[in-house]
Order: structure tokens, then C-alpha cells, then sequence
């Protein structure tokens, strides 16, 4: 997250060519840019205006709590919205459906959250107890060995194109 000042800056600097320069740098962090008072600057030329939040001078902590709270949602809205691919197999976070080679493979609703959570971060190794705190819901009476029953069955379903991998003794990786 960056909040950039724009109300005040030196005369060589205008204000489209900092935010430019601060929003190319932080990518993907959402920026919230704060403007002198008066219309709202724009988003810069080729950015969404999702993503570049602006706010105008003179403004309260709430609007500047708002204004971070619609930037991280924005964002979680992003990253939850991006289909996953792994080889043949093809996950789509929004409609909550799995393909393998085209045809619609049936997940439940823990194992689709599983297969998500380890598709979105390819290559690590994650615990047993680290899946169990993303993909169960807080207080779930569930061991770690309830993982590795949902793992089984998950690769029961995905057949050869699972992309999931067992790391002896420590826990799991997509990949």
C-alpha cells in the first residue's frame, strides 16, 4: 500500500508524472494518491482507476481508512479473479470450477479452497498445519491428518494432471 502525497510537490515534478513513476515502482501495491483541494486528479494514462485511489485535501481518517479499505478490496477482488493453470488443469477462483483438459471436474468446496491455496503459490511447500489454517475455517475441529484424507481424495479426482506433490516429512507444494 502507498499513500502519496500530491498536494505539495517542487516545480520540476507534476503531479501525473510522480503518480506514474510511484504506481510503475510499486506494482502491484494499490496507490492512494492525496490532491490538493478541488476536482480529483484522474488515473494516470493506462491504469485502471480501481487500482489509484484519490482522495482530496482537506479530508479525515475515515475517509483515508475508506479509501485504504476499497484499495485492498479492490485488490482481493484482482487476485481472487485470476484463473490458475497447472499443466492441463485450469482453476477459475470466480466461478469456483475446475478443468482438466476442458471437462468440469467436481470439487468440494474444501477442496477446491486446498487446490486454490496451493495453485496460487507454486513451488512453496506448505505444512500441514499451515493448510489446515487457509483452507478450514477458524475453529474447525479437524486435525492435520484430515489434509492429508483431502489431499488423497483430491488427487483422486485430478488424476495424472494434479499438480500436487508430497514433500517427505514436511508437508505439500504445487508444482
Amino acid at each position: 500500500m502507498v499513500v502519496l502525497d500530491l498536494s505539495e510537490l517542487p516545480p520540476p515534478l507534476t503531479a501525473t508524472d510522480l503518480q506514474r513513476r510511484v504506481t510503475d515502482a510499486a506494482k502491484p501495491a494499490p496507490v492512494i494518491s492525496v490532491v490538493p483541494p478541488g476536482p480529483t486528479a484522474a488515473a494516470p494514462p493506462g491504469r485502471a482507476p480501481a487500482k489509484n485511489h484519490t482522495i482530496p485535501r482537506p479530508f479525515g481518517p475515515r475517509t483515508l481508512l475508506a479509501a485504504i479499505a476499497d484499495a485492498l478490496r479492490a485488490r482481493a477482488d484482482d487476485t481472487a479473479a485470476d484463473v490458475l493453470h497447472a499443466g492441463g488443469l485450469t482453476l477459475d477462483p470466480q466461478t469456483r470450477t475446475v478443468h482438466i483438459g476442458g471437462a468440469p471436474t467436481p470439487l468440494t468446496a474444501t477442496e477446491f479452497d486446498l487446490l486454490a491455496h496451493l495453485l496460487r503459490h507454486p513451488g512453496r511447500v506448505f505444512t500441514r498445519e499451515q493448510l489446515l489454517a487457509s483452507s478450514w475455517p477458524a475453529g474447525a475441529n479437524a486435525g492435520v491428518r484430515t489434509v492429508d484424507v483431502h489431499i488423497a481424495q483430491l488427487r483422486g479426482k485430478l488424476g495424472p494432471a494434479s499438480p500436487i506433490r508430497t514433500v517427505r516429512g514436511v508437508g505439500y507444494v504445487a508444482g
